[in-house]
């Protein structure tokens, strides 16, 4: 991690844990909006107001998070006003690092070789972990936000006539819906998988292990008695929010993050709503499962040798 703007000792994915040994996640430090007219959003500063082609997202393929914002950047029609940077897959020991790797490309904005040289541009004494996605303002020179929630509901609504607004991922009267979804499946599956992963106890491990599954067992009986999506025809961030997750299980999670009791493939509603979401406009070509693979068997923390299983095979591929 960055502490007051230098990098300190090879890259960790476990920085916290609670009193249990379960995984802690960093809060995002950057949170300010972009928005119509350039006024403050829920959080952070005004004067980041929506112009085309005056910010630039930085992610990462293989990361969750980050592909939130790209399938929203696809969903709404900003791709010619949000330019994109991708990280190569590998974690290096300075963390996410730009490159040739294919599917990635070098930094010819900022020119950095390592994102968190992101980071200390916006901010040189900053501390904490250089995460995907960020959202960075070329006419400022900073970022904007590093949150990917935040990122999510902006690209939504923030950038007015420059995004597509006969799609709609946050509508007002499913709000209340989308928002008690988002707080079930966050911890327990988004997040579950993770505290899974990277737990340092067999308290904290099977704790997450019976979340992850639970979660899963619900939202197989949801979508066997409705959809296409979980709140019935019309897509919103809620689906964005499961997708990711479900798209890297058998790919990862189930393996190398230990869960392993059932495969998604093993789930037929969950099945056949993973292949309607990569149906969606532009949606597939935000999912690469060499970077997928290749990214989390870099983790040395888990995978010291690196190799790279050959499968699953992946129905939906």
């Amino acid at each position: 991690m960055l502490v007051d703007g230098k990098w300190v000792e090879n890259w960790q994915p476990v920085q916290a844990t609670d009193a249990k040994g379960g995984f802690v996640r960093q809060v995002s430090s950057f949170r300010s909006w972009v928005t119509v007219d350039g006024s403050p959003g829920p959080t952070g500063e005004g004067g980041f107001r929506a112009e085309a082609g005056r910010y630039h997202l930085y992610v990462a393929l293989i990361c969750p998070w980050a592909s939130r914002t790209l399938i929203a950047r696809k969903l709404k029609g900003l791709d010619d006003a949000v330019s994109i940077s991708v990280v190569e897959p590998a974690l290096s020991d300075e963390g996410w690092r730009f490159g040739d790797y294919p599917g990635a490309n070098r930094d010819t904005l900022n020119g950095a070789t390592y994102l968190h040289e992101i980071y200390t541009r916006a901010e040189p004494h900053f501390t904490g972990r250089a995460t995907v996605p960020v959202l960075w303002d070329r006419e400022r020179g900073t970022i904007v936000n590093n949150e990917s929630a935040d990122i999510l509901r902006m690209f939504n609504a923030g950038f007015g006539a420059l995004a597509r607004n006969a799609v709609d991922l946050y509508p007002e009267a499913l709000r209340e819906a989308i928002d008690a979804l988002n707080a079930a499946i966050y911890p327990r599956l988004n997040n579950g998988v993770y505290r899974a992963g990277f737990a340092t106890t067999q308290l904290a491990y099977e704790e997450a292990f019976a979340d992850v599954f639970g979660m899963l067992d619900e939202l197989e009986a949801r979508l066997a008695a409705g959809g296409p999506f979980l709140l019935g025809e019309a897509v919103t961030e809620a689906d964005i929010r499961l997708f990711v997750t479900l798209v890297r299980f058998d790919a990862a999670y189930n393996g190398l993050f230990k869960c392993n009791l059932r495969r998604l493939a093993d789930y037929p509603a969950l099945s056949a709503y993973l292949v309607r979401f990569l149906a969606l406009p532009g949606v597939r070509g935000t999912v690469n499962v060499d970077h997928i693979k290749r990214g989390y068997y870099s983790i040395k923390a888990l995978n010291p040798n690196r190799i790279v299983p050959v499968g699953p095979a992946l129905d939906w591929l």
